[in-house]
């Protein structure tokens, strides 16, 4: 029955389809990014609520138990290109819905998990990958709350990009001069001047004391940089 509903509404096999399973916080919030980024998304909860909530916003909002890989199986899902499983408050829930699309054949699967335990468990059953929302934006508040820093972004193996003000070594002198990457193992990326725009960063772009910089690096690296800037 679920099957026939849907298979005149969406082509088989999309290119950068997406079913969010969980429409909580993180997972509307990751359906309407994906939505402006033009990709057909298909929300999945085992709530009535939500459903309903997101019907008009989504290619599709469905009521059903994605834990059950023969609900699943009805609503197409093995046909999406990747599939977001977003119920990170139950634990249950999130692992069996992992499973089921494992059992489908989806070929990318990404998981939000509260605990590391939860992340690995994850991955041990078939998730390509797991986020921790709730860590990293702790991570980046601890940075933010400073002052230090006007935003923060830690990727994977300790790499990093921040949006930081000028340390006061580099007021007044070119990239070039200033050498951060040889002082720091910082990157200048791109320099915002005062009421202006972004702007690719070069060597001789000379830095001003209201400027803004992008810069990317090992964490560490760029809280020393940072540690250097004005609050």
């Amino acid at each position: 029955m679920l099957d026939k509903l849907f298979k005149d509404k969406r082509s088989s096999a999309k290119t950068g389809s997406v079913v969010v399973i969980g429409l909580g916080r993180f997972g509307s919030s990751v359906s309407q990014s994906l939505m402006r980024l033009g990709h057909e998304v298909m929300g999945v909860d085992k709530a009535v609520e939500p459903v309903q909530l997101w019907a008009e916003t989504l290619t599709h909002a469905v009521q059903a138990d994605a834990s059950n890989v023969n609900v699943m199986k009805q609503l197409g899902v093995a046909d999406f290109t990747h599939a977001i499983v977003s119920m990170g408050s139950d634990l249950a829930a999130s692992l069996m819905t992992i499973v089921a699309l494992t059992e489908l054949g989806v070929k990318d699967i990404w998981v939000k998990a509260m605990t590391t335990e939860h992340g690995h468990i994850a991955q041990r059953i078939g998730a390509h990958h797991v986020v921790y929302p709730e860590v990293e934006m702790g991570e980046r508040v601890a940075h933010l709350i400073t002052g230090t820093m006007m935003d923060f972004i830690e990727f994977d193996g300790g790499f990093a990009v921040a949006e930081i003000h000028v340390p006061g070594q580099m007021i007044n002198c070119s990239l070039a001069e200033s050498d951060l990457r040889e002082k720091f193992g910082v990157t200048v990326v791109a320099v915002k001047h005062l009421n202006e725009g972004f702007e690719h960063a070069k060597s001789t772009t000379v830095v001003l004391p209201d400027d803004l910089l992008i810069v990317s690096g090992p964490v560490q690296a760029i809280e020393r940089l940072a540690g250097d800037s004005k609050a």
